[in-house]
This record gives structure tokens, C-alpha cells and sequence, in this order.
């Protein structure tokens, strides 16, 4: 059987990005250890510690930086994460300071938002009615 264990989003600076996911978003750092010029970074959610790693991955390779800011430019997260009230986690990481280029919106079965991790990405929040 195939199981998910690591994902990436791909961000334009580890340290940054591990302050942003760890201290606004709320993952905990699982694994960083030096590769190269880089980290193998790693965070998880604290509700599942043991479950699906994001990897922090720099965003180096020359096409990566045109993809995501064509993503953005489009107003397309990168990935999404789930949430148990959409609107909560929107008025709690506002009041943080995350920034959102789109609000809590009821999409019919599922209801979502979307933020700026200020590293270059845009991320979907969401939680099914």
C-alpha cells in the first residue's frame, strides 16, 4: 500500500518559513537537518505528530520561482490545509497578522480562505460544512 508521509511547498527562505508555519499556522517543527546549503525541514500538525510531513523546501530551482508566482498571480493556492471552522482559524491568524486574499467564503459543501505565507505562496484553509 502507497501512503502520503512527506509534502513540500516550496518557500524562498527555510527560516522564515519555519517561523511562519510554527508560530502563525501552528505546525511543530518534526525534522531539520543540514543538506547541502539547505535543511531537510520538516513540520507536522500537533494533532497528528506521527502523521503527513511538510517539507519546507527552498524554492531554488530556476522554474520554481516563475510556477509559484504565476500561481499567485492567478490567485491559486499551492496547497490547502484542513481546518475544523474556517472562519475561527480566519479571525485567529488575522488577529496574528496573516494577511488573506480571500476571506472565509462558502464554496457549497466546503467553506474556505486563502492566506499569504509570506514565502511566496498562496494556501487554502478549508473545512466541510
Amino acid at each position: 500500500m502507497i501512503r502520503i508521509n512527506i509534502t513540500s511547498v516550496l518557500v524562498d527562505d527555510q527560516a522564515k518559513a519555519l517561523a511562519f508555519y510554527t508560530e502563525k499556522l501552528g505546525f511543530t517543527k518534526k525534522t531539520d537537518v543540514p543538506a547541502g546549503g539547505a535543511r531537510w525541514l520538516t513540520v507536522t500538525s500537533p494533532a497528528d505528530p506521527d502523521g503527513v510531513e511538510l517539507l519546507l523546501e527552498p524554492d531554488g530551482h530556476p522554474a520554481a520561482r516563475p510556477f509559484k508566482e504565476a500561481l499567485v498571480d492567478d490567485g491559486i493556492p499551492y496547497t490547502s490545509f484542513a481546518v475544523d471552522d474556517v472562519h475561527a482559524e480566519v479571525e485567529r491568524l488575522k488577529a496574528l497578522g496573516v494577511v488573506f486574499t480571500q476571506d472565509a467564503t462558502d464554496m457549497g459543501p466546503v467553506v474556505t480562505a486563502v492566506l499569504d505565507d509570506t514565502c511566496g505562496n498562496l494556501i487554502q484553509i478549508a473545512a466541510m460544512k
